[in-house]
């Protein structure tokens, strides 16, 4: 069972190690951009609000993100087995309203692994991907909103004990390696 955040900014490679995780010991990957962008492409409700926002580049509002975070950690896959998420919480309401989700479903986070990877690295990294939302100036809004909204959860789960930096650039399977380690997973 393991019960984990991975925080850092976007695309500092948050969804690849969390989904390399997720496969190799069998956790549920719960990334708030997949089910957003499912969301986006079937056109419910929730899609075309939350479209609205990501156009702009803006983070999606936390009651929002939190109904879908509190259906999901519900299911009986996350209750068996934990769970990984990705890209929540990114505000520190998030992070609050999750620690009580967490109290209230009795499953405690063990560790928030920090992938720490520098913007120029992160403008070259999306701006390459070729995606047509990622233009220099998006990406750059979208560090700026990270930085402000985001951020401070380095502080708050620092303070609790749990964050755990791993810096985000270089051979993709030493940094599983290194947050494996720091899991206290075997590899």
């Amino acid at each position: 069972m393991i019960r984990v955040v991975f925080l850092g900014p976007p695309g500092a490679g948050k969804g690849t190690q969390a989904q390399r995780i997720a496969e190799k010991y069998n956790v549920p990957h719960i990334s708030t951009g997949d089910i957003l962008r499912a969301a986006v492409k079937e056109g419910t409700e929730l899609g075309k609000l939350a479209k609205s926002y990501m156009d702009k580049g803006e983070l999606v509002p936390d009651d929002v993100i939190i109904g879908i975070i509190r259906e999901r950690l519900s299911q009986s896959d996350v209750k068996e087995r934990g769970f990984i998420l990705d890209g929540f919480p990114r505000t520190l309401a998030q992070a609050e309203a999750l620690d009580k989700m967490l109290g209230e479903l009795s499953m405690p986070l063990d560790r928030v692994i920090y992938l720490n990877v520098g913007d120029e690295e992160i403008v070259k990294r999306l701006l390459s991907r070729g995606r047509v939302d990622d233009t220099e100036e998006i990406i750059r809004n979208r560090l700026k909103v990270y930085r402000e909204q985001t951020a401070p959860l380095i502080d708050y789960y620092s303070e609790k004990c749990l964050l755990a930096e791993v810096y985000g650039v270089g051979d993709i399977d030493e940094i599983t390696k290194k947050i494996e380690d720091l899991l206290g997973l075997e590899g």
